[in-house]
Parts: C-alpha cells; structure tokens; sequence
C-alpha cells in the first residue's frame, strides 16, 4: 500500500473515528460538566491520534506497541474522568429532602439525554395530588426531591415493579395528563425510584409531533441507498480483482462488484430492518434506516435507525436490541456458506490474517472456522487459508458486524441486551470488564485493536427504559445468553484441540 493510500485512510478514519466521537461526548456529557466539549473530545481522541501518526510513520506492516496503546488509553481516559468531574455542574434548584452528590450521579447516570427543560414548580395542592397518585399499598412514597430537569419520587415497593409502575402511571396521567413521562428506575442502592420528566413532545404540541415525524424522509434514505450501493459496488470490484486502468475503456467489469455490494447491503439492510419492524411493533416511532456511504475501505460505514419515542420497558429494550443481530445474522449464513463453498483454497503464507481476504485464515474465529470445514470439507487442511469469493467477504463482513453489535458496552445492541437483562448498574459493570477483556485480546491478535479503541470512546452509561425495574421472563433471558454465546464464537480463535478434531 502507497504512502498516499496510507495517508488517505489515516485521514478517513480519523475525520468519521472524531466526528462519532465528538457526537458522543457532546449528547452524554455536555449538561453533565462544565468541561469544554473540545477538551474532553480531545482527551479521547489522543489514543487514536497516535494510532494514526504511528501507522504514517511506520506503515500498516508495522503494528504499534501494545505499550505505546495500552498506557496512552489508560491515561487518557483517567484523564477524561478528572477533567469531568473537575467540571462537574451541581444542581443549583432547592429540594424538597435533603439533597446528597450520590444523588445527583445516580439521576444523572440513569438518564444522560434528560433535555435541559426546567420542570414547572408543583405547588403544595399539586404536591398533595402527586402525592396521591402513589398509594401506599403499591409504592409509599417517603420524599420527593425537585431536580433542574426531573422530579424524583423515592419510597418502598410494596407490590410487583410492573402492577407498581402501571397503577402509578394511571393515576399520574389521570391527575397531570401527559405533562410528564414516568420513569420507573432502580437506583445504586438497589432501591427502586419514579422520576418525572418533563414531555417535550406534548409541549410542542401539534405542530412538534408532524416536525419529528417528518424526520423520516424517504427521499434522503433512498438516495443514500443509492450513494452506497455506488460505494460498495466499487469496492466489490476491487475484491473481485477489477484493474482499475480497464475502467474506462469497459465499464462494464464494474458490474463484478455487485455481488459484494448486494451481499453486504442485504446483511445491513435486513439486521437495522429487523430493529425497525420490531420497534413499530411496541409503537416506537422510529426512522427508517439510513445507510453511509463511503468511498473506501468497505464502501460503507454501516446503517442506522433513529428512535425517537422512549422504549417503554426492558422487554421491548431486549426485543428491539436483539432483533437486529439475530435477523442480520439469518442473513448472513447462507451468503457465507455459498461464499465459502465457491472459495479458492491458498496455502498458508505470512500474509494470511484474519482481515486478509486473499488469503483468510479460517481459526482465528470458531464460527468460521466450523463453518470453513461444512462448505470446503476435506480441501480445508491445517496448512490452508481462504481466497474469499466476493460473496463470502460480505458474509464475513457480515461476522463482524453481528459480533461488534452484540459487544455488551453501552448503546451497542449487546450493551441494550445486557441493560435488559441485568440492569443498567450491572450492564454498566460488565460493560467496563469487556472493554478490558477486548483490549487483553488485542494483545494476542492485533486486528483487535481498533475494536478495542472504539469500545473506550463509547460511553457506558445507557439511556434507561421508562419502566427500567421490571425483569425479563427465562426465555428472553436464555436468548440474551445464547447472543453472547454468539460473540464469543464469532471473536475467540478455534482451540488447537478442535482444530486437530477437524484436521484443519
């Protein structure tokens, strides 16, 4: 690869890597401290930054120090967390209790995308009236505190958290209308809490509701559905071996790109389907899904759907999460089994890698290796790696995408399921130990690395469903354990003692 080649993808990768980054920092933190948003995004984005210098220095052939990555991560992010609580706003409204700081983290660790809207003041009548709502046979209420953005309703659960939550959201509404959003969450004590936000959405009226509903426009899905299928055409027909300088002269090679592309596309397509189908089906409105287009590398940077009413409970926050990567991954087996199939077996060379498509070496992944061994059969050898046809590189793609996804930090769909199951105070704990776990595993296999870097920049913290207390039923939580199941036999290498079974 060139030096401007290098350069080009160094550039890509850090314009798309700092504008994510800048969103994330900006929408999690940005009400939370004082910190300029600039400092805080420049503090994270260091680690990538001498990722970047190195790779134009030194090549891609000359991997970075895991040293030189490890402890600049680890810095930046102790970093990161001074320079956010060193601008730590503190609530300048008076309330009601006695107001202490774990408090004040608690509210804003289970709601991070709170709108900055003051809550109007409850008068003594109207505080007798919320008060009301909670009887003492469901939830006693003990204090109410009175937060910039929400109000706080803390007291014992005397009932199941779905009657509790159900009854108390009636008689809310019956008293308020839809002045507020209920929010039924569990706090650091384990304790469980109601909190009252202000509902933007009714405060625009009805001129905000046909505003956020035309968010959605079909022309823009449909051009960048376009734009990208353009993108990944021409990336296919780099992989299918397309001479550039033939272009001209025979446009029509380019056609040869379009397995890959509709491979790739379909994959995409039908997982963010998958999330939107089943978002319609709780009433959550939602976009339909954009793709991005991008004119290296893959040919795109992936698809995405925007929610834009709150989930209403963990079971829809699990059944909208797993939806996509199971759907995604329906899709991509039988493309890559018939990819696979029609692959050119390689000798093993020292180019073969995981992210080498000339030449793949099946055991870096137990799934694709097992599913190596089904399409080729006794071709497979212990000394063979894989020439993937076109169609095989968007299943194997199609691999990555499901095993990124289902990464249990934060708002990546593993991240919601994990928050479903467990809660969000474990989901926020086991997020923390897989992003360690992930960095460990770059140490062993360097195509980890920038998995590893991505999953520091994404922040931990999950916006919570509005009944976030009541758990899911055995077979939700079977399936959310089969997804992990999922991840690790899609990212572990195949153990040398199944590898020698297979003779592969």
């Amino acid at each position: 690869m060139s030096k401007f080649s290098e350069s080009n993808m160094a550039f890509w990768f850090l314009l798309l890597l700092g504008l994510a980054t800048y969103l994330m920092v900006q929408r999690s933190v940005a009400q939370i401290t004082r910190t300029p948003v600039w400092l805080l995004w420049l503090v994270l984005m260091t680690p990538a930054f001498l990722l970047s210098g190195w790779t134009l220095k030194y090549g891609v052939k000359q991997p970075p120090p895991p040293s030189l990555i490890i402890w600049s991560s680890v810095i930046c992010l102790l970093l990161y967390w001074l320079l956010f609580q060193w601008g730590r706003r503190t609530p300048t409204n008076t309330p009601t209790n006695t107001q202490t700081e774990p408090q004040t983290s608690e509210l804003q660790a289970i709601h991070p995308t709170a709108e900055p809207v003051s809550v109007r003041p409850i008068e003594p009548t109207e505080e007798t009236q919320l008060r009301n709502c909670f009887p003492w046979s469901v939830y006693y209420v003990q204090n109410i505190e009175y937060r910039p953005q929400a109000v706080v309703c803390r007291g014992q659960l005397r009932t199941s958290p779905s009657n509790a939550y159900q009854q108390v959201k009636e008689n809310i509404e019956a008293q308020f209308g839809d002045r507020f959003l209920i929010i039924f969450q569990e706090g650091f004590n384990g304790k469980p809490f109601f909190v009252l936000v202000p509902n933007t959405q009714a405060a625009k009226g009805v001129s905000g509701r046909r505003n956020s509903e035309g968010l959605t426009r079909p022309g823009l899905a449909l051009l960048l559905l376009a734009a990208t299928l353009v993108t990944t055409t021409l990336v296919g027909a780099k992989i299918a071996g397309v001479d550039p300088t033939t272009l001209e002269s025979n446009p029509g090679v380019l056609l040869k790109g379009l397995p890959y592309a509709l491979g790739l596309m379909t994959i995409l397509g039908i997982h963010e389907l998958g999330h939107y189908l089943t978002a319609r089906f709780y009433k959550i409105r939602s976009t339909l899904p954009y793709f991005i287009p991008m004119p290296f590398f893959l040919g795109t940077f992936g698809a995405f759907i925007q929610m834009r009413s709150p989930i209403p409970n963990r079971k829809a926050l699990f059944d909208v999460s797993i939806a996509g990567p199971i759907a995604g991954f329906i899709a991509t087996l039988p493309l890559l089994i018939w990819g696979l199939a029609h692959s050119e077996i390689v000798p093993l060379t020292e180019k073969t890698g995981l992210l080498n498509p000339d030449a793949l070496n099946p055991k870096y992944s137990i799934l694709l290796a097992l599913l190596a061994k089904l399409a080729l059969g006794s071709q497979l050898t212990a000394k063979s790696a894989i020439d993937l046809h076109p169609i095989a590189v968007a299943g194997f793609l199609g691999l990555i995408v499901t095993a990124l996804n289902l990464m249990p930090v934060g708002q990546l769909d593993g991240g919601h399921i994990i928050h479903a199951m467990f809660g969000q105070r474990t989901a926020m704990a086991i997020g923390q130990i897989s992003r360690l776990l992930l960095l460990l595993l770059a140490l062993v296999q360097d195509e980890f690395l920038v998995w590893a870097i991505i999953l520091l920049f994404i922040p931990l913290i999950d916006e919570p469903a509005l009944n976030d207390v009541t758990e899911l039923d055995n077979r939700r939580d079977i399936l959310g354990l089969l997804a992990m199941v999922l991840l690790v036999v899609i990212v572990l290498p195949l153990p040398q003692a199944i590898a020698n079974l297979l003779q592969i």
